[in-house]
């Protein structure tokens, strides 16, 4: 049993992320120094390290996922006896049109994106470019 315990007691301390104290400080020369010790004889500040941002695996999954279904299902409309197939046939001017306005926009926000953006504006633009791309790639690409 104490052996049980010691080793639950091992792998907890081996899976918590180590933290220590980093020390800033700057010497005579103007050079910036960090440590885990501080300096004795020079001011020093504290550093507060954030924590690593992290992705989660599962929406990475889901979104494979739903490509593999979208992909099977295009597959199943392109089938030599679909008559899917055909009914598409003569919507193709009206996807044409809408693909043509995708690229447009994806084309002026990336000269939006070209000519400087401060931050919030910046993720605004690419996240409506990633939305834009991803309508463009599902409607244009897959059909």
């Amino acid at each position: 049993m104490p052996r049980i315990m010691a080793l639950s007691l091992l792998c907890v301390a081996l899976t918590t992320p180590a933290t220590a104290e980093i020390y800033r400080w700057t010497d005579a020369n103007g050079a910036i120094h960090f440590s885990d010790t501080p300096p004795k004889q020079q001011r020093h500040s504290s550093v507060t390290v954030q924590p690593p941002v992290t992705v989660p695996m599962s929406e990475n999954i889901r979104q494979a996922d739903k490509v593999h279904r979208s992909r099977a299902e295009v597959d199943r409309l392109l089938e030599p006896g679909s008559r899917d197939r055909y009914a598409r046939a003569r919507e193709s001017a009206k996807l044409a049109r809408q693909c043509e306005k995708y690229r447009k926009q994806l084309d002026r926000i990336q000269g939006q994106l070209r000519a400087g953006y401060g931050n919030d504006r910046g993720n605004r633009l690419r996240q409506k470019r990633r939305q834009v791309s991803q309508l463009y790639s599902r409607e244009c690409m897959l059909n």
